[in-house]
């Protein structure tokens, strides 16, 4: 069971250093939002779900899975509100011109 729990943090780990190299490098404000929305996401979840695995079946695993679950409910729905919000008032996408 370590060795899973080893391999969820691992890939938790993974995704949210990936999400923050999107923030640095994708080039307007939605592929920034896409990147951090999915994967700090997935990223948390499976850095808990491997906490809680390596825990065993106890209150504290019990609570690591619900801060899962709320993070899974709560972090799209925020991602979609904040670009929703910038959809409303216009703020432009990347173009191709953009970089020319």
């Amino acid at each position: 069971m370590t060795i899973v729990s080893m391999v969820l943090v691992a890939a938790g780990v993974f995704l949210l250093l990936t999400g923050a190299l999107g923030l640095i490098r994708f080039p307007d404000f939605y592929s920034r939002m896409h990147a951090a929305g999915k994967c700090d996401t997935l990223g948390s979840l499976l850095i808990l779900t491997g906490l809680a695995s390596y825990q065993g079946f106890d209150l504290a695993a019990v609570k690591l899975l619900v801060v899962a679950v709320f993070i899974f409910i709560t972090s799209p729905t925020a991602t979609h509100a904040i670009a929703r919000a910038a959809h409303r008032n216009k703020i432009p996408a990347w173009t191709a011109e953009d970089d020319a």
